[in-house]
């Protein structure tokens, strides 16, 4: 026995009648109709069983593989989180094992629905083990709960010397393995969903993988496409159905099986796909173009096709999509130009232009925006290890200031210049996310990314004052020498007037570099506790821009940083009284306060820093 349904005349005629009439893709043309599924509690389900699953091995038609099953694990997902341990029997199930795309494949007994195919056993196993997510725990999920069950925000991956990104082992919810239980978690683990990279070079995917790994997506280089196409064919249970990340020039996508379908929603994957509660992801249908069989790792090469609504709930026990819904992406803009030689005049000799749509989420954003960022700046003909890249750009956010984003990047301790680019644009977009205060909602990114065949950077060898001695008002030179990488020493001089309220005694001059100014504040911040969004937003648009030299007065009285604001020339009767806040970490003191800041852009990343002693009269 199969799910019955009801059958209705006057809906199957509409059904057609707009099927031949309107040769568009339309969502609620391609919606199922009304079925009545009969399921079967746990409590009914024992060893010896038999029944059957359906999945997609090619195409889009689900096909039946057989099911026994071996027993029930109580509580093994979870507090009253059982699993029906089934074997999967019939040819093609038995040659690929279980297969990556396979998770939410529907199972049923006696005709009656049980629930999702979602957890395999062992990696080389021998047989094809998986565990079966009940469709009761399924069903609870409640797509009007829109509050997030949890907060992932994804950060910079650790490097090693040579740049590679270190790969962590990681649990499915995204928290790190510890090394003595990793042959346990190793024992059950949610069948993998394929994310299909498209437009990424792949060393890209190779650098950024730890990424998508720690969200329990598995990453896959070139195996299928976002076509867009037409697809006529109904979602039904057992069909493919995917979640589209990253759209348009590159696309990166996420495919698994509908376990549940009705009028308004479905239901699949049977674990989660990032756990990250409420969500807004495209959902499309998709077609399987052959399911690859591996004794490591089976997974299905698949084409996404028509738009098919959005993914609204993620949970443990599976995702919630629902029909009609459009999902909200970040509209993305690369241009990356190259200039010529000697850059001379500063004009381009050639350039291109990216544009992708990104999906809003914190964990799954930076990493695709780090990804997007590396692969369009690699995949250059003209790139090379030699390489400079000149970065201008904008993150709109939604009711705040945009993110402003400067920088010049060079090739550093053997590290890709794509590979600095792409990690100081994601840690904007981290540093966005991780605020404790609200979730934001990024409405557009603008990315200007300008190569220099050349390793522009410069380092400050000496300083000197064209003064020793100094009174307020008094304008002086500052002279700095700095040596370029392989070229020959140039001077530079930035004019200096001393503040009309500088205090007589000693004044201390710091010729240096953006870093050497802006780490105290940084460190300031990693010993507070995390700033609300528009006070992250402000301390970043704060920073200083690493092509300019800046010239800094320092005098001898006190500096307090709070949040993003600095308060120089404290009096020690005011410190005094707020010196709760100092050791609650909500304050940060420093001996010196800056009296004034001069700079000079030199269009290269400076290095180094001097310091200079004058008198002030």
């Amino acid at each position: 026995m199969r799910i019955s349904r009801s059958f209705d005349p006057y809906q199957s005629f509409f059904v057609l009648l707009f099927s031949v009439v309107l040769p568009v893709i339309s969502i609620s043309a391609q919606e199922p109709t009304n079925s009545t599924v009969k399921t079967i509690q746990v409590s009914e389900i024992h060893a010896g069983m038999k029944g059957y699953a359906l999945t997609v091995f090619s195409g889009v038609k689900p096909e039946e593989m057989g099911v026994e099953v071996l027993g029930v694990l109580h509580n093994a997902n979870g507090p009253r989180g059982d699993l029906i341990m089934i074997k999967l029997t019939g040819e093609k199930a038995e040659f690929t094992g279980v297969v990556a795309g396979m998770s939410g494949s529907p199972v049923y007994f006696d005709g009656r629905l049980a629930g999702a195919l979602s957890y395999r056993f062992g990696i080389f196993s021998k047989e094809p083990i998986a565990g079966v997510t009940p469709i009761a725990d399924m069903l609870e999920i409640d797509a009007m709960d829109h509050s997030p069950s949890g907060f992932h925000v994804a950060t910079i991956p650790p490097t090693s010397g040579n740049g590679d990104s270190a790969v962590v082992s990681v649990s499915s919810s995204g928290q790190p393995v510890m090394p003595e239980l990793q042959d346990i978690a190793r024992t059950m683990t949610p069948i993998a969903v394929p994310l299909a990279f498209n437009g990424f070079t792949e060393d890209a995917v190779r650098r950024f993988a730890p990424y998508f790994a720690s969200t329990g997506i598995q990453p896959v280089m070139g195996v299928g496409s976002s076509t867009g196409e037409a697809q006529p064919e109904p979602l039904e249970p057992g069909s493919a159905v995917s979640a589209l990340l990253v759209t348009g020039d590159m696309d990166i996508s996420g495919t698994c099986t509908v376990t549940y379908i009705d009028p308004e929603h479905l239901l699949a994957c049977g674990h989660p796909l990032l756990q990250s509660g409420a969500v807004d992801i495209p959902m499309t249908k998709a077609q399987v173009l052959t399911t690859l069989s591996s004794s490591y790792a089976s997974f299905k090469i698949i084409n996404t096709t028509e738009p098919a609504g959005a993914f609204v709930q993620d949970r443990q026990k599976g995702i919630l999509g629902r029909f009609g819904e459009t999902a909200r992406m970040v509209p993305v803009t690369m241009k990356v130009s190259t200039l010529s030689a000697n850059g001379k005049n500063g004009i381009a000799s050639s350039s291109k232009n990216y544009n992708i749509q990104v999906l809003n989420h914190a964990a799954l954003t930076p990493a695709a925006m780090m990804t997007a960022v590396f692969s369009a700046l690699s995949g250059m003909n003209d790139y090379g290890e030699e390489t400079s890249f000149r970065v201008d750009g904008k993150i709109h956010v939604e009711n705040y200031p945009d993110v402003e984003l400067h920088n010049v990047y060079v090739p550093v301790n053997g590290m890709p210049t794509a590979f600095s680019v792409a990690i100081g644009v994601g840690d904007r977009f981290t540093r966005i996310f991780e605020n404790p205060s609200q979730s934001p909602k990024i409405t557009g990114v603008e990315l200007s990314m300008e190569q220099e065949p050349e390793r522009r950077w410069m380092r400050i060898e000496s300083a000197r004052a064209s003064i020793s001695e100094v009174r307020p008002g008094d304008e002086f030179t500052i002279e700095a020498v700095l040596k370029p990488y392989r070229g020959d020493r140039i001077t530079v001089q930035i004019p200096v007037k001393a503040p009309a309220s500088l205090p007589k005694g000693n004044l201390r001059i710091m010729v240096s570099d953006a870093d050497t100014l802006d780490r105290p504040h940084r460190t300031a911040a990693n010993q507070q506790h995390r700033l609300e969004l528009g006070s992250t937003i402000a301390a970043m648009n704060k920073e200083r821009k690493n092509d300019q030299l800046y010239v800094t007065l320092l005098t001898s009285s006190s500096q307090a940083l709070i949040e993003d604001k600095v308060m120089p020339n404290m009096p020690q009767s005011v410190l005094n009284v707020m010196d709760s806040l100092r050791s609650s970490q909500d304050m940060v003191v420093q001996g010196e306060s800056s009296a004034a800041e001069f700079t000079l852009k030199l269009g290269y990343a400076i290095y180094g820093s001097q310091v200079l002693t004058v008198q002030v009269k």
